[in-house]
């Protein structure tokens, strides 16, 4: 694999990973509907989430597809490091 390839992807998955973290703690703030901020990680992260959400089985308040998603997103960055060498 190309290098800088590999190296744009990873930033991409990094900021990815930035997202989820800070859609997740936005989280724990409960912020207005409106605010720009929120629906922008939500657009961004959503489709990342929502599939991960059907899967995991209900845990009351707690939601845990952040944390899949962190994890597979982190997966994905060792893959295309060690796909560029």
């Amino acid at each position: 694999m190309n290098p800088q390839v590999a190296n744009v992807f990873t930033v991409f998955l990094y900021v990815l990973i930035g997202c989820v973290l800070g859609r997740s703690i936005m989280s724990w703030f409960q912020p207005r509907p409106d605010n720009p901020l929120w629906k922008l990680l939500g657009q961004v992260t959503e489709p990342l989430m929502e599939p991960v959400r059907r899967i995991l089985p209900r845990t009351g308040a707690f939601d845990f597809s952040a944390m899949v998603v962190i994890i597979v997103l982190y997966l994905m960055v060792a893959v295309v490091n060690q796909a560029a060498g």
